[in-house]
């Protein structure tokens, strides 16, 4: 298939080299000429181990572009996968999600096209999506697209560090979308990654065991909120564990120990019971703040997330 990735960040070029790597045709754009240019020279603009070493085993199918109209006309998926940082009052700035929508909108051509929105988003925006696309297709040409389109939300859980191997050995995928044609594009893009048949690269082996990947199909409202909640949950998981330290110190018992002796309770797990001095990171601040902001506008109170004082 042919794929487009808007924006070439943690989450863009980690989505565009696995996808090279599966064997589709990556066409990358992204506006900084800069980051472009060093592309194009096989050198990275980000730190990910063993994402130089992908970068040279794919170069003859992915490329990398500023203009968009070398990279949507021939698309099968149009992947964003822009920032959103945090406005003031925590809400998520989608400037360059508009600016990335509108662009896709005006190179449409006659293909049935699916935009499979990855960034981080509020709940509707795969609905506003939808119409920015739609109202800016038919600015520029008078008519609805002949070919079609679907929007799809395909939320990422990616670290920073192990971004590929995430990409490669997921826990999950979820897909959110209620059109059929365009589930079936995104599931089979997918599909080798969701069985586990392609050929490990040696420099990122198979873990031991790993088998074939969860596929959760929803409506786009419950994906979108689905990437909030995770983010949430891990980081009050790390709340909990860091007010115990208090008490733990007040009574004289070992942390490490605590944290052990829950962790191996499989229905609570080990992972995110570190203690330390707090959470921060690029995502845990600006998704949790989100996610408080959103429940506002429904007249709710999520007092489980809200941190102390707010």
């Amino acid at each position: 298939m042919h794929v487009a990735i808007v924006g070439t960040g943690y989450v863009g070029l980690t989505n565009g080299l696995v996808f090279a790597y599966l064997g589709h045709e990556v066409t990358c754009v992204d506006l900084g000429e800069e980051k472009i240019a060093l592309l194009r020279k096989g050198k990275l603009p980000i730190y990910e181990p063993y994402a130089d070493r992908m970068l040279a085993d794919v170069a003859d199918r992915i490329r990398f572009t500023t203009a968009y109209e070398e990279a949507v006309p021939d698309a099968d998926a149009v992947f964003i996968t822009v920032g959103t940082p945090a406005a003031p009052d925590g809400r998520p700035v989608l400037s360059a999600v508009e600016q990335a929508t509108c662009a896709i909108g005006e190179h449409l051509n006659s293909r049935f096209t699916v935009v499979v929105n990855k960034s981080t988003v509020p709940l509707g925006t795969g609905n506003w999506v939808r119409a920015v696309v739609r109202d800016t297709y038919e600015s520029r040409n008078g008519h609805r697209p002949a070919g079609g389109y679907a929007v799809v939300s395909n939320p990422e859980f990616l670290r920073e560090g192990s971004a590929l191997r995430d990409s490669l050995y997921p826990d999950r995928v979820v897909l959110g979308a209620d059109d059929p044609q365009a589930l079936e594009v995104v599931k089979e893009l997918y599909r080798p990654i969701l069985e586990q048949t392609f050929e490990p690269p040696p420099y990122l082996p198979r873990p031991e065991g790993f088998g074939p990947v969860p596929l959760l199909v929803t409506d786009s409202a419950s994906a979108e909120l689905i990437r909030y909640a995770a983010n949430a949950f891990l980081a009050m998981k790390i709340s909990f564990i860091n007010e115990l330290v208090r008490l733990a110190e007040r009574v004289g018992a070992d942390i490490r120990d605590v944290a052990r002796g829950i962790g191996l309770d499989r229905r609570i797990g080990e992972d995110f019971l570190q203690a330390g001095i707090g959470w921060g990171g690029s995502c845990f601040g600006k998704d949790t703040a989100a996610l408080l902001a959103m429940p506002e506008e429904c007249g709710l109170d999520l007092q489980l997330v809200r941190p102390p004082g707010r």
